[in-house]
C-alpha cells in the first residue's frame, strides 16, 4: 500500500490491517514493514525462546514477536518487543490485552538485506527517546548487535560480547555469538 498523504495516528489505526504490517513513523509518514527473510525469521524466534525460556517461568517479562506498539504519536512493529511481566497489558478477564498502548522495555530490530541500517538506527534512537529502556538493533549481515540505552553511547557488540537487557531481565545475558549460532543448521 502506498499512501503519499501523513496520517494522523487515529486515521492511521483506522486502516485495515496488512501483510507484510504498515507502520506509521511520529511524522505521519506510513511504511511498509518489510517481509522477514530466513535469518531474520530464525534470529527472531530464537531471541523470543530464550528470553521467554529465562523470563516467563519467572514472572519477569514477554518476548513478542512482530507486535504492533502504539507510543509517541507513532505505530511499530518491532521484531521483538520485550515487555516487563506487570507491563503487559491484560483484558480485564486476566488475558494478554490485543492493543499495547504503551513503549516496550525493549525493542529489537533485525536488519533485513534490503532495510536502511540508518533508518533502523534512527528508530531505535527514536525507542529510547520515547519511552523504551533498550533498543537492540541485531545485523547478521556483519554478525554485531548494537545496544541503545537512554543518555548513554550507542555500543557496538561482537563476539563472545554480552548482550545485557539491565533491569527488564536481570540476571539475564545472551552472547552475540550465541544469538547469532541459531543462524548454523548442524547436519
Amino acid at each position: 500500500m502506498a499512501i503519499t498523504q501523513r496520517l494522523t495516528l487515529d486515521e492511521f489505526l483506522a486502516l485495515p490491517a496488512e501483510e507484510p504490517a504498515l507502520e506509521l513513523e511520529p511524522d505521519g509518514t506510513v511504511v511498509q514493514k518489510v517481509s522477514p527473510q530466513g535469518q531474520h525469521s530464525r534470529l527472531q524466534l530464537a531471541l523470543c525462546e530464550q528470553i521467554n525460556r529465562f523470563a516467563e517461568g519467572r514472572r519477569l517479562a514477554l518476548a513478542f514477536p512482530e507486535l504492533r506498539v502504539v507510543f509517541g504519536a507513532a505505530a511499530y512493529v518491532p521484531d521483538v518487543s520485550v515487555f516487563r511481566w506487570d507491563r503487559i497489558p491484560r483484558t480485564v478477564d486476566g488475558d494478554v490485552a490485543n492493543v499495547f498502548g504503551t513503549p516496550p522495555d525493549v525493542a529489537v530490530e533485525i536488519v533485513s538485506p534490503e532495510q536502511s541500517t540508518n533508518a533502523l538506527v534512527r528508530r531505535c534512537l527514536w525507542y529510547v527517546d520515547n519511552g523504551v529502556d533498550t533498543a537492540l538493533l541485531v545485523d547478521p549481515a556483519d554478525r554485531s548487535v548494537v545496544r541503545f540505552v537512554q543518555d548513554q553511547t550507542a555500543r557496538v557488540l561482537r563476539g563472545d560480547e554480552r548482550i545485557e537487557f539491565g533491569s527488564v531481565l536481570p540476571g539475564f545475558a545472551i552472547g552475540v555469538s550465541e544469538l547469532f549460532r541459531a543462524l548454523r543448521l548442524e547436519p
